[in-house]
């Protein structure tokens, strides 16, 4: 897939022939490599990425610390920097691309007439919204009432599970933001874990048993 035609043959979502006819005219497709930078916290949001294939890692950073908000996959939009937008905002977040990604771009100052003239683009949000404030609420529910090492065992397991592997490939650094924790407390559970014999720790990668 190298082209936008290619793309919007996949995506019947949007229906519309002139909306069709002006993605074609206004976006283009890009392709981002690991650790490229989409988004920064605090730059005014310039265009939108819709995601083809591969994935973004939106976070927040206060100090030393990262908190994962959400990753932004295959035909999803990124949220954060739709809202910013919309309201012609500075990004309050970071989004970063995880694997080789492909993303149909498109300019942001596009978005409040697409929501005047297109039904198919509105739904389109409406979606997207709703299903961030689903994963919202499901993330809170977790964090409030499930103790830390319950969440450090259901990611690896999940992490896992989406990857068909029994390693995980990352760092006790990597492991605690992605939960929104420090590095100790990763470290003392995951040896905790190993010591129960329900994990092999190695540099840089975990082995479920």
């Amino acid at each position: 897939m190298s082209n936008t035609s290619d793309f919007l043959a996949k995506i019947p979502f949007f229906y519309e022939p002139e909306f069709k006819a002006e993605l074609m005219e206004h976006a283009k497709v890009v392709s981002f490599n690991k650790g490229d930078v989409i988004v920064r916290d605090g730059q005014y949001v310039k265009f939108l990425p819709i995601v083809i294939k591969g994935a973004i890692r939106v976070f927040q950073q206060k100090e030393d610390r990262e908190f994962l908000l959400y990753y932004v996959k295959a035909e999803e939009t990124c949220t954060m920097s739709l809202a910013a937008a919309y309201f012609n905002n500075k990004s309050t977040s970071h989004g970063v691309v995880t694997e080789p990604t492909e993303v149909l771009i498109f300019p942001a100052g596009l978005i409040d007439q697409w929501q005047l003239k297109y039904p198919s683009w509105n739904r389109y949000v409406m979606n997207i919204f709703r299903k961030r404030y689903d994963e919202l609420i499901s993330n809170f529910e977790v964090t409030v009432f499930e103790h830390i090492d319950v969440r450090v065992m259901e990611y690896l397991k999940n992490r896992a599970r989406n990857e068909g592997s029994n390693s995980v490939h990352f760092s006790h650094r990597q492991l605690a933001d992605e939960l929104g924790t420090t590095r100790v407390v990763i470290s003392r559970i995951l040896k905790e874990f190993e010591r129960q014999q329900k994990i092999k720790l190695y540099r840089g990668r975990i082995d479920m048993l």
